[in-house]
């Protein structure tokens, strides 16, 4: 079968990434003796500075990870929370029914940084100089400006001149727009690097102090207090219309510390798949293979699993996934947040699968159909009963950025194994330059994820100060019971856990290589309601590829679905790094989008 790039196979290392810099400088680490959290963590770091539409130092990261000698699996939650300010009411007094998606009042705790640092102490082997000097590098002497950030900044530029200055120094130098593959420099985001790099140095030889105090630079000192200065003494233009200073103190930034955390987990196709909690929506993925596996759909999937599958089959194989996940999503949206009654044991049990699946029929259906776990009965915001757009401006691949700065959300992603099998998924994601103004003298924005709260009280999503929003990053891991397996992963904010599905299936069902897995063309259910402001959706929308062809979507129209044609190669970016069966290592990265790259040997 035809392939854009081989599936990567070797016996040392393998990194695959959604930048070709960082898959570069992880396996430079691997080289140099690291091991696969090292190189996640400098992968992660560089992503950040050279993907910054995408992924910032100051945004949030998940990353589950896999220790080889013992097998212990986990998840470090890289994901900040609200400040201690943030009550529903202080945005109601402010005469807001939904949190912005810009600017100050979007603002969490920062919680990639600490995250990585925590990744890189109990895990990793190199010191925080070691993992932060190619980042620091590329901040300080150029990089190759992607074409999707040169449009981003383009398309916000007059955000930018007009009420964000401190991004227009950054961005608009001299107040030129930087051209697409032109070399870019964030000097201040390499000074902020370096500084925190001579911090730690001054905590003496030995390397676990000197990450501490790392941390201490970016969250009790200059860091916290650049960004307190700022967000609460500073209005900033947001997607209301409106200046605003913010909630996020110094104080949000010392109290906060990453949560190393047990994976969710389901079985399948004989394998275990391994995701975060639900303060993630993580197990939305779980859910969507709990009802495929209880609709039986492996003859189906390798049916249509080829380059000469039938129509019908395919036809029948899209349909099914997208009301399962329109069945998942609902209960996603009615169940899932940073709260001590999700039901999750329940949500993915075999018998509420079952029962769920049985709700998928010929048509495509319409409104939002959450269950009942336990008999509980579910409650929506407000909010998602009154909001549709029309399937036109549905998002694909890259994120849709307005001129407000408003992003419908993606990402980075990071896979790495090494050669003693250690395995990491990492997602790093938040801070984007279009999202939020850069805080003065740092080099980089903070995360704007707070717009995934709910302002009705509640809900398991509800906003509350220290509470964690119920993410869209979801890094994900396949083991079977001998240990082998692949981390996997894609950006892409509400469809990350829809695009992995038919990779999924036809890997794990349809016998496909991982490369093959990701290059076939794939879909998602714009039905589903958006995480991001203002929390849209399509009703009926299913947005796919038109390599799965004419005849398809034609028949998928004909079911009811609201298709759109997203082109040929648009949808997805995932990439993933294992062990397989044989022993040998092996990784693929994405081709859409021409920036994603696997490394290794």
């Amino acid at each position: 079968m035809f392939t854009t790039r081989p599936e990567l196979t070797g016996t040392f290392g393998m990194v695959a990434s959604t930048h070709w810099l960082a898959s570069g400088v992880g396996m430079r680490v691997l080289e140099a003796g690291g091991n696969a959290f090292d190189a996640a963590v400098a992968a992660g770091f560089v992503v950040s500075v050279v993907e910054p539409h995408l992924c910032g130092p100051g945004g949030d990261a998940p990353i589950i990870g896999h220790r080889a000698s013992d097998g212990h699996t986990f998840v470090v939650c890289g994901q900040g929370t609200a400040p201690a300010g943030a009550t529903i009411d202080a945005y109601r007094d402010l005469g807001l029914d939904l949190v912005p998606g810009t600017g100050h009042l979007a603002a969490v705790v920062p919680g990639a940084f600490g995250a990585w640092l925590d990744l890189l102490a109990r895990y990793g082997t190199m010191t925080l100089e070691d993992v932060l000097a190619p980042a620091a590098g590329y901040a300080r002497d150029g990089f190759p400006l992607l074409p999707t950030a040169a449009r981003t900044v383009e398309t916000v530029r007059d955000l930018f001149a007009e009420h964000w200055p401190t991004s227009a120094a950054v961005y608009l130098p001299g107040g030129a727009l930087p051209g697409a593959g032109a070399r870019f420099r964030n000097p201040s985001l390499a000074d902020t690097f370096d500084r925190i790099v001579a911090e730690a140095r001054s905590a003496g030889p030995d390397r676990e102090a000197q990450i501490e105090a790392g941390r201490r630079a970016f969250y009790e000192g200059f860091v916290a207090e650049a960004v307190d200065a700022f967000v609460t003494g500073t209005p900033v233009r947001d997607s209301s219309g409106r200046a605003h200073t913010g909630f996020l103190t110094a104080s949000d930034l010392a109290a906060w510390r990453p949560t190393e955390e047990p994976t969710t987990t389901l079985r399948f196709a004989g394998r275990t798949v391994h995701k975060t909690a639900a303060w993630g929506q993580g197990p939305v993925l779980l859910q969507q293979l709990a009802m495929l596996d209880a609709l039986d759909v492996g003859p189906l999937v390798r049916a249509a699993s080829g380059e000469a599958a039938p129509s019908g089959a395919v036809t029948e194989l899209v349909h099914t996934v997208v009301e399962v996940a329109k069945l998942a999503f609902a209960d996603r949206e009615a169940w899932y947040g940073d709260a001590p009654d999700v039901p999750l044991g329940t949500l993915l049990s075999t018998a509420y699968a079952a029962d769920r699946a049985r709700l998928v029929g010929p048509d495509a259906a319409d409104g939002l159909r959450p269950g009942r776990p336990d008999g509980r009965d579910p409650v929506l915001s407000h909010v998602l009963q009154r909001i549709e757009r029309p399937a036109a401006v549905a998002g694909v691949g890259e994120p849709t950025v307005s001129t407000s700065g408003v992003t419908t959300g993606d990402t980075c992603h990071v896979d790495v194994v090494d050669r003693w099998g250690n395995r990491v998924s990492a997602t790093p994601s938040g801070g984007w330059l279009q999202s939020s103004p850069i805080v003065p003298g740092l080099g980089f924005p903070l995360p704007t994820r707070a717009q995934m709260f709910w302002l009705t009280p509640g809900l398991p999503g509800s906003l509350a100060p220290g509470r964690r929003p119920r993410t869209t990053l979801s890094p994900g891991l396949v083991l079977d019971d001998d240990g082998t397996g692949f981390a996997f992963g894609t950006p892409g904010g509400d469809q990350q856990d829809q695009w992995t599905v038919p990779f999924l299936l036809r890997h794990l069902l349809g016998g496909l290589d991982l490369q093959a897995a990701i290059d076939a063309p794939s879909w998602h259910s714009s039905h589903v309601p958006e995480s991001f402001y203002p929390r849209t959706h399509v009703a009926r929308g299913l947005v796919a590829e038109s390599r799965l062809g004419a005849e398809v979507l034609a028949a998928l129209a004909d079911r009811g679905h609201a298709v759109q044609d997203a082109g040929p190669w648009s949808l997805g970016r995932i990439s993933a790094a294992g062990v397989r069966a044989d022993g040998f290592l092996v990784a693929a990265a994405n081709p859409r989008g021409m920036q994603g790259y696997a490394v290794g040997r």
